[in-house]
């Protein structure tokens, strides 16, 4: 066991570090904010408080779309300055697990192991664990036997919906619907009912306070720019407006996960029928989508206690376990 490791999920919206030496998981959003083109301004949750608020001359990006490397270039530099943060300037040679999304072309996997590999970290040896695998693993399941179990991971940009057995992935599909998709829907019901534009953060803020307001009777205040007037002003949103605009994309993810029990073997389908699904990512506490997606597929829905990070928990149990050391494998000839 490595006493020097590091557990790396890159998600489109956050980054999360697992480190072996402290036992301890970093959760910050995944973006950089560069200063006239070329110098470092913000990363992490400092770039995330200036964006959709800085000047033309500094410029705030998620280095990674749709759960793939975009800017390796900016990816590397946030990866090395977060984990020099997490070594706390004393940088020292250590293994490296990340997790890499499943329906994704080798090209973009290959991207995941190279950007560790040049990002000036001493990484001695580096292991690619399928994003799903790690995910079972985070939710407490034994994926190395040979039930099957059905996990679908609701992040930013995309749904991963996957279907695990004997420590490795018997099916997956990757959809472009996630919370991004969630907080524009909110925005264009906004703006089409009330006649005003509202930021994506507020839509966000929105989006994950619905379970409080719901069961508080209240609706969502929020501030914007009225179209008309083109003045700041506060209005209150109904909630009922918020969960009718996404129904879309609740029933999109429905679909896909229909399309993928249709795909599975018979004997995997009992496993899956007798377990249920396990519902886990960033998005996937959003109100009324456990309950759709149950009513859709006649499924038990199972809820990650703490969905962020279930895919770094996994990475941790691989790193501290030998047991689960076989679902990690080397990427250089691209061969599992």
């Amino acid at each position: 066991m490595a006493a020097n490791a590091f557990g790396i999920d890159l998600g489109t919206n956050n980054i999360k570090i697992y480190t072996r030496s402290d036992d301890h998981i970093l959760v910050e959003k995944n973006m950089i904010a560069i200063e006239n083109k070329n110098t470092l301004f913000a990363y992490g949750d400092s770039a995330f408080e200036m964006y959709e608020k800085a000047p033309g001359n500094i410029h705030i990006s998620y280095p990674l779309s749709n759960g793939v490397i975009a800017d390796i270039k900016n990816m590397e530099t946030l990866v090395r300055y977060f984990v020099n943060d997490l070594q706390r300037g004393n940088s020292k040679p250590a293994d490296f697990y990340i997790a890499v999304p499943t329906d994704v072309t080798e090209v973009e996997k290959r991207a995941f192991y190279d950007l560790i590999r040049d990002a000036g970290v001493k990484a001695k040896k580096i292991m690619v664990v399928e994003k799903a695998v790690a995910d079972g693993l985070g939710l407490d399941i034994d994926v190395k036997n040979s039930q099957g179990v059905l996990v679908v991971n609701v992040g930013y940009e995309t749904t991963e919906i996957s279907i695990l057995s004997l420590g490795g992935i018997v099916l997956s599909r990757l959809i472009k619907t996630g919370g991004l998709k969630f907080d524009e829907a909110i925005r264009a019901a906004v703006r089409k009912e009330f006649s005003l534009i509202i930021g994506g953060k507020t839509a966000e803020t929105v989006k994950t306070s619905i379970n409080d307001l719901e069961r508080e009777g209240k609706g969502a205040v929020v501030y914007g720019r009225d179209i008309v007037t083109g003045l700041p002003v506060e209005r209150e949103i109904p909630t009922k407006l918020v969960v009718e605009c996404l129904e879309e994309h609740f029933h999109a993810i429905v679909d896909n996960v229909k399309v993928i029990l249709e795909r599975t073997p018979p004997e995997l389908a009992a496993d899956i029928y007798r377990h249920g699904i396990y519902l886990t990512g960033g998005a996937s506490q959003i109100s009324h989508l456990a309950e759709r997606l149950e009513v859709g597929t006649g499924l038990k829905i199972n809820l990650a206690e703490d969905p962020m990070v279930s895919v770094v928990t996994g990475l941790a149990k691989i790193i501290k376990d030998d047991n689960y050391k076989s679902v990690a494998y080397a990427i250089e000839g691209m061969s599992k």
